[in-house]
Formats: structure tokens, sequence, C-alpha cells
């Protein structure tokens, strides 16, 4: 009887009994360990009777209610914390104490076993690696730094993780090889053949590199694939760069040197060869210009004897008057007989 009473004390107090309730005791109970002033011991005893409508709490009800929302909860928070989603630019490695055990490839909503798996991601779409910058030795001993990327993908991520372990070896590893092969393909190059943008030989040593490394990445079985290798920059080591400019000033004068050089031999050579055609030219043209008056002097002849033969007197007659021209002259004094023939028709006289 008194623990029914000490439990409806209790209800009592908990929901809303003043302090002179809490105060009251049953005639029953002992109260010698109390110290109750006379007045209020001498007060009745009243009892406090709880509404019909407020019927006691059961308090092991509501515990175990908290406690089965509890493990809902918390069950609902691992379930959601173990599921995971695989998208279409990505693959969804899943590991069980450190071993792969199977990826996801195709896009959805997938689960994994709590506390025991894990899951890790790896891209499906094409990467670009931006690899440091490395110094190269060339054919002609040239030292160049080259800055290049890379295009790469993954193509098999149960192998990139079960050899390299991570995506960051498997780029490590794709970096050594192809740095390996830059450094052998532009080794048997010179300087100049990789730096002339007209005469290049990257294009083709790009190719070269790309189906080399995927020989190599194929052959160690790390899983990924390079698309394509590109020579972004090639720069001079600071140390030489002032050597080489210099150097390259110097090559550019000796070229423009042995240019003016060509240039003054294949001047003189066409002035040679054209002063040769002038003077065939101006032979040939004397030649027949001889020959021309040589046939009219000849034709000019035949008439001129054809003329005089007609009347011999008359070209004794014009010779002599064609030598007066050759010999006399202003200053000229004759002295001649007077009864000569060419004093005769110089005075005038004629027969």
């Amino acid at each position: 009887m008194n623990n029914n009473k000490d439990l409806d004390e209790f209800v009592r107090n908990l929901f809303g009994g003043d302090k002179k309730k809490r105060k009251d005791i049953t005639p029953n109970e002992d109260s010698s360990d109390t110290p109750i002033d006379e007045e209020v011991a001498n007060k009745p005893k009243k009892q406090t009777v709880l509404p019909k409508n407020k019927q006691p709490i059961n308090m092991k009800q509501w515990t175990k209610g908290i406690v089965v929302i509890g493990v809902v909860l918390a069950a609902l928070v691992i379930a959601i914390a173990n599921v995971y989603i695989v998208k279409e630019n990505e693959y969804r490695i899943v590991r069980q104490f450190g071993e792969v055990v199977k990826f996801e490839s195709n896009p959805g909503i997938y689960m994994k076993i709590p506390f025991i798996q894990s899951v890790e991601t790896l891209p499906k779409n094409l990467q670009t690696y931006d690899m440091m910058q490395e110094e190269i030795n060339t054919l002609d001993k040239k030292r160049i730094i080259i800055d290049n990327y890379a295009v790469w993908r993954v193509t098999d991520p149960k192998a990139l993780i079960s050899n390299a372990r991570s995506l960051t070896n498997a780029e490590a590893r794709m970096e050594e090889f192809i740095y390996s092969v830059l450094r052998t393909e532009l080794g048997k190059l010179n300087y100049k053949q990789i730096i002339n943008d007209e005469n290049s030989s990257r294009g083709s040593i790009n190719d070269k590199v790309t189906e080399q490394v995927n020989n190599l990445l194929k052959a160690d079985n790390y899983g990924i694939e390079v698309v394509d290798v590109r020579i972004r920059r090639t720069d001079l080591p600071i140390d030489n760069e002032q050597s080489v400019y210099t150097q390259m000033i110097s090559e550019r004068e000796s070229s423009a040197q042995q240019y003016l050089s060509e240039g003054d031999a294949e001047k003189n050579r066409i002035m040679a060869q054209t002063d040769k055609q002038v003077q065939e030219m101006l032979a040939t043209a004397k030649k027949e210009a001889a020959l021309i008056t040589a046939e009219g002097e000849s034709q000019a002849a035949k008439i001129y004897n054809e003329s005089f033969s007609k009347d011999p007197e008359f070209y004794s007659l014009y010779r002599t008057l064609e030598s007066y021209k050759k010999t006399i002259n202003e200053d000229t004094v004759i002295i001649l007989p007077s009864d000569s023939p060419y004093a005769k028709i110089l005075s005038g006289y004629m027969d």
C-alpha cells in the first residue's frame, strides 16, 4: 500500500502538484524522520484525487518506444551511409578488407556491406595530366627544357587498382614512361629540328611517344590508356641561354654573309654570261652587216661596170672627178703641165 502511495505522490509531483501537497502524507506513513510543525500536524490531511481524464504514464512503454525509434533511426542512417551512386562518367570500386571484390561501371544506385566494404571512385572520361618540366639533351648536345601534357583515360579499373594501387601511382608511372620515351626520341634530333616551326618533327614524335607509352602500360597491365601526348613548350636552361643566343646570332651572321657571297657570285656569273651573249650578238650582227654590205657593193660594182662599159670616155671622166674629191681641198697646190688632161679638165678646157 505504501508503494502505491509513493507512486501517486511521484505522479502528483511530476504533473503539477503544489508544494503543500508534496508535504502531505497519509496517516499510515511513517513521519518520524521528517520534522513537521505542530500546526501543520494538527491540520486534517487532504487526499488529492487525479482527474478522471488523466491516467498515470507507463514509463516502461515510453522507454521501449524510444528505444525502438532509436534503433530504426540508427538502421536508417547506416543504410543511407552504405548506399552509393554510380554516375555516367565514373567507375566505383568496392573493396572488402582492402581487396577489390567488384567494380560498377553502369549508372545507378548500389549498396555495400556496412563496416566491411569501402568504395573508391575512378574517372571514366578523358583526363588531362599536366606533367612537370624536364631537361633533356639533343643529338647535337644541346640542353633543352620541355613542358608537355598527356590526355589519358582508365580502361580497366580492376587492373589499375591491382597493379598501380591508386590513381596517383598510375599517373606517376605514365609520366615516367612518357619522359623516358621523349628523352630517347628527342635525343635522336638536333636542336634546330625540334624548335623550327616550318620543319619541326614534333608531330611524328607525339605519335611515336603515344604508341610506345601505351605498349609499356599494356605490358605492365596498369589499366590506363594514353590518348595523346603533346609538347606544349620548349625552352633553354637559364645557365646556357645567353651562350645559345650568342651562338645563334653568330650563325645567323655567318648565314647572311654566305647568302651575300653567293649573291655576288651569281651576279658576276649573270653579268659575264650577259656580256658574252652581247658580244656574240654584236659579232653576228657585224658579220651579217659585212655580208650585206659586200653583197651591195658587188651589185653596185656590177651595175657601174655595166653602165660605164657603154661609154668608156664618160667613165674615165667620172673616175677623174671622183679622184679630185679625195685629193684636192682648199690648201692643195697642184703643179701640172698645162697640156695634161688632168689640168685641162680643171681649167675647164675639154676637147
